[in-house]
């Protein structure tokens, strides 16, 4: 009776036990964990890597020895029905290699007679991880393939010498070589022996591409910004690697073991080193590419650097070396070779397909005088981040309104090239027109605003013209020239004229009402002093004309941007104060004929024309200009309206440090975005 109630006590204790164990194995979930809670519990078995071994001649030695062991796995298995590989020829270490055998034999020691669990091969795993906790990740896995090296290998190779050498005979005798390989046994455990083998050569690659990695770490991480994520998941890598060397050592126990149909599916620690080298092999060719552009990035950097052929520079800025394409001559709309840019002075245009009809009819008059003068062409690089076929149509309606050469869309514009242009000149949108040279230097970054502002005359935009023009007082031609036909007559009779515009159309009213009076005073008309008025932006019903105001403003951020880092003159300063009244209620330019008198906040101007009577006195003595510019500048002493400047974002234009146009003081800088909900660029600079 009390046998019976011993026996029925120990089989409840052995089903508690092994409920108990399931339920542990399901609380941990091997296959079902995140990668975050491994990284929670491998983390704990890393110290600071302080051994060091030479651990690629290791690999050498591992690699080999595993690449041998799965043929001879192959061909003892599947006899001539299977195509061995000539492996290539073994690499001798460099130096003496120091093999840390009784590191391996630790780890050898865990892998050895495990039973199949998932729990048992995450256990384990743990407890090789903590053997090797000073270690790097990436020698951690060597020594863990190494260990199991030792074995396989001296495994197969008793498999391949017992039949002519009799202590490999015996020796396969006591690591059980026999029950796997007899006749009667071999055929039923082929499948498995195949999936085994397989799984290892898989894991092998796991852990050579991981020392990849590690090469890589030797680059600049700025040029591989892959790299950093996948050096962060390297650790959940390698535990995967050990957890699949675990998994087929506890495989081979069983199969040479006297319960070979013992079940312990291999597949699932397969699909998941097969998924991590998938994932590994394109975060290594991610890496490499980057490395690559990187690389040649400093190429075209360095070829910026040496004078060069101008043709050069594009085959380095768009094409590979091998891949070079021809241009689109939208003249013809037949392809051309590169050739025609050589010994040529560029006109770079470069643009994404935003581009407005406006600054490409901008361009029109550039390309009549290239046509004149050969040494000039225009080339459009168009800069488009992934192309579509609405893209494409987009491309193509842009193309055919450009007769000068354009980079196709089937182009594989290089990343390095665009990094270039986006990085060294700049690039954010915004057209740019880059003015090269025939040896390939800058002439301009960036010629657009010496368009927007002089038009044709300051062909052919290189830093020559730029100075000459940007030298000239009479700057206010330059940006209302076009805007209405009357204004040039007015310069012409060198006019007093008063430009004025704003946001405040209670403002612009009241300025219309005394400018006016001030125009029509009879005093004035006594001296012969005409005045007129132009507001800029106005139509005549009142409404705003943003095509007008966009151009108006366009024009004077350009010649801002072209004086921007020279040493402030009086024109600079004026044509920076014109500028940051651009958002004001209220702002007024008074020049005469082209030549600018003075700029001005709009109250400032209103209470110099309300005192007009204490001043017109003095007009017959020194002049209307001058009078006025004395008591506009006696006034805004008095009338102080804060300087607000918003500069447009431009390539290598931005100032660090910028001075007040009213007072000595620099200026505070705030960074401010902007959208004015208006498809047109031209109609943007509101």
């Amino acid at each position: 009776m009390l046998s019976l109630a011993q026996n029925v006590a120990g089989k409840v204790t052995s089903v508690v036990s092994s409920a108990a164990q399931n339920v542990e194995e399901q609380v941990f979930g091997l296959f079902t964990s995140s990668d975050q809670k491994i990284l929670d519990q491998i983390y704990s078995t890393h110290v600071h890597a302080e051994k060091t071994f030479d651990e690629d001649s290791l690999f050498l030695v591992v690699e080999n020895v595993l690449n041998h062991a799965t043929q001879i796995v192959d061909k003892v298995v599947q006899g001539s029905q299977v195509h061995v590989d000539n492996i290539e020829e073994f690499t001798t270490p460099k130096g003496n290699l120091n093999v840390p055998l009784c590191t391996l034999k630790k780890i050898g020691c865990e892998l050895s007679c495990k039973a199949p669990s998932e729990e048992v091969a995450h256990k384990t795993t743990l407890a090789i991880l903590n053997k090797l906790s000073t270690h790097t990740w990436e020698a951690k896995g060597v020594l863990a393939l190494g260990a199991f090296a030792l074995e396989f290998g001296d495994f197969w190779l008793l498999a391949q010498l017992q039949k002519t050498d009799q202590l490999a005979k015996s020796l396969g005798i006591l690591k059980r070589v026999p029950n796997l390989l007899k006749p009667s046994e071999l055929p039923k455990r082929r499948q498995a022996v195949l999936e085994l083998s397989n799984l290892i050569k898989t894991t092998m690659h796991v852990i050579k591409i991981l020392d990849e990695f590690e090469k890589l770490s030797s680059y600049d991480p700025k040029d591989v910004p892959a790299l950093a994520s996948a050096n962060d998941h390297i650790p959940v890598d390698v535990y995967w690697a050990i957890v699949a060397i675990v998994a087929v050592s506890t495989k081979i126990t069983i199969l040479t073991s006297d319960e070979p149909d013992k079940p312990y599916d291999l597949s699932p620690y397969a699909q998941k080193i097969h998924f991590i080298l998938n994932n590994l092999n394109m975060k290594l060719t991610i890496c490499r590419t980057q490395l690559a552009e990187a690389e040649a990035y400093r190429g075209i950097r360095k070829l910026f650097q040496t004078p060069t052929e101008v043709m050069e520079i594009f085959k380095a800025l768009l094409f590979t070396k091998d891949n070079v394409q021809p241009l689109i001559d939208g003249s013809t709309n037949k392809t051309v070779q590169i050739d025609v840019l050589r010994r040529k002075y560029v006109f770079t245009l470069i643009s994404s397909l935003d581009i407005s009809e406006t600054d490409i009819l901008l361009l029109k008059p550039v390309y009549e005088l290239t046509k004149k003068d050969t040494r000039y062409t225009i080339v459009w690089i168009p800069i488009v981040e992934q192309w579509t076929d609405e893209l494409r149509k987009k491309f193509d309606i842009l193309r055919s309104k450009m007769p000068w050469y354009v980079v196709p869309t089937f182009t594989s514009q290089i990343s390095a090239g665009i990094r270039f242009i986006r990085v060294d000149w700049q690039f954010k949108g915004k057209p740019m027109l880059v003015a090269l040279n025939p040896q390939g230097r800058v002439e301009n970054i960036n010629a657009f605003f010496l368009l927007r502002s002089y038009g044709i005359h300051a062909f052919p935009f290189d830093r020559k013209t730029e100075i000459e023009i940007s030298n000239q007082s009479k700057w206010i031609d330059s940006a209302v020239k076009d805007i209405h036909p009357s204004i040039q007559t007015w310069i012409k009779e060198e006019k007093y004229i008063f430009f004025y515009g704003g946001k405040d159309n209670e403002w612009i009213q009241q300025f219309t009402k005394k400018a006016t009076a001030l125009a029509n005073d009879p005093y004035l008309k006594d001296l012969k002093i005409n005045i007129e008025l132009f507001c800029v932006g106005k139509t005549a019903k009142g409404g705003e004309d943003h095509g007008i105001i966009g151009k108006f403003w366009g024009a004077i951020e350009g010649l801002f941007l072209t004086k921007a880092h020279k040493q402030v003159d009086p024109v600079t300063q004026e044509i920076q104060k014109l500028l940051s009244y651009k958002n004001d209620s209220g702002w007024a330019l008074l020049s005469k004929g082209s030549t600018v008198v003075t700029t001005g906040h709009g109250y400032t101007f209103l209470r110099v024309f309300e005192e007009f009577d204490k001043w017109k006195e003095s007009v017959k003595e020194k002049g209307f200009e001058l009078t006025f510019k004395e008591n506009y500048a006696k006034t805004s002493r008095v009338v102080r309206q804060c300087c607000r400047l918003d500069v447009p974002a431009a390539p290598g234009k931005i100032p660090e440090v910028m001075h007040c146009p009213e007072c000595p003081r620099s200026m505070e800088m705030f960074v401010t975005y902007k959208c004015c909900h208006i498809d047109d660029p031209a109609s943007g600079h509101h």
